[in-house]
């Protein structure tokens, strides 16, 4: 065997190692991206207000005093007609233990939906932040931010309020988009009436979407519901609505079995498209990988049937 004869052989089995390498690699791509679609499932899943249904008040208080049982820090219970926003709430002793804990005191990415630490936790103070993590599919409050819009906000304008064993209602009357470091929004404990005031005014004046007329004076109590910008590093999109006595009926839920009819939110567009977009990925690569190693295989044949037909001629 001639030193040209050795060399396509060596070329041919390193082609063929390389062809493997390529191959591994496109296995391990496609089990990683499956993994990471799984686990995202998975996350938005756990995040969903129907696994917390069965805790309830408004349906049964004896199942909500079943999830207190679970976690004391439970106390409340939040519904924002005409979204999934529909769980209940809880304060802990800080503001750090519930941003990766669910509402049973279990490890989750998604968090809970919980009060500021500062805040009483019977809604007594003037205003109270509630907090809850961006997210798509519509879990959590990653519906906040579609209130953004005009026609979404003015469809949307109460929800409901669960505390000290009775329901009461909650009437939106504003959406502000703010910096998370701007205590003059993220105040707590406001005492003093003049500086109520004060506080009424900057959100009316900072509101992107308002409805003016809801009177808001320093005798009511004011719920802001806070959750990140996707799109800022430190915005925070704020749906605000303050307590009342009465609780409006909700115009939403008209299905016979009593579940919601919602309109999808551009998340859960955007989640779906995401997932698709990487499977869709994922078969490319497949794909242009199997061509590569067609063409390389192909040519390696009439390599070797050039190899064979020139040995031939030579003997």
């Amino acid at each position: 065997m001639n030193t040209d004869m050795v060399a396509r052989k060596s070329i041919r089995i390193a082609n063929g190692f390389i062809n493997l390498c390529v191959l591994i690699a496109i296995l391990l791509l496609l089990a990683f991206g499956s993994y990471a679609i799984w686990d995202s499932g998975q996350v938005h899943s756990d995040a969903s207000s129907d696994r917390y249904t069965m805790y309830r008040p408004a349906d049964d208080e004896a199942s909500f005093a079943e999830l207190q049982a679970i976690n004391s820090d439970v106390f409340g219970w939040l519904t924002v007609f005409g979204t999934n926003i529909d769980y209940p709430v809880v304060h802990g002793e800080d503001n750090i233990r519930y941003v990766n804990t669910d509402a049973r005191g279990r490890h989750a990415l998604s968090g809970a939906i919980f009060l500021d630490a500062r805040s009483s936790p019977n809604f007594a103070d003037f205003s109270s932040i509630v907090y809850g993590h961006h997210m798509e599919n519509q879990v959590m409050f990653g519906e906040i931010g579609l209130f953004s819009d005009r026609d979404y906000f003015e469809a949307r304008r109460n929800g409901a309020l669960y505390f000290e064993g009775r329901e009461h209602g909650l009437e939106f009357f504003a959406f502000v988009h703010a910096d998370a470091y701007d205590t003059s929004v993220f105040q707590a404990r406001i005492t003093e009436q003049e500086k109520q005031q004060a506080y009424i005014d900057l959100l009316f004046e900072m509101a992107i979407n308002v409805r003016n007329d809801v009177s808001v004076t320093t005798n009511d109590r004011i719920v802001l519901l806070s959750t990140c910008t996707p799109n800022s590093t430190n915005g925070r999109d704020i749906l605000i609505g303050k307590i009342t006595d009465d609780v409006q009926s909700n115009p939403f839920q008209s299905n016979e079995d009593g579940t919601l009819i919602t309109i999808p939110g551009i998340d859960a567009l955007s989640g779906q498209w995401m997932r698709v977009s990487i499977i869709v990925l994922i078969f490319i690569l497949i794909l242009i990988a199997v061509i590569l190693i067609c063409k390389k295989r192909k040519k390696e044949v009439i390599d070797h049937e050039q190899d064979y037909q020139t040995k031939k001629k030579s003997k």
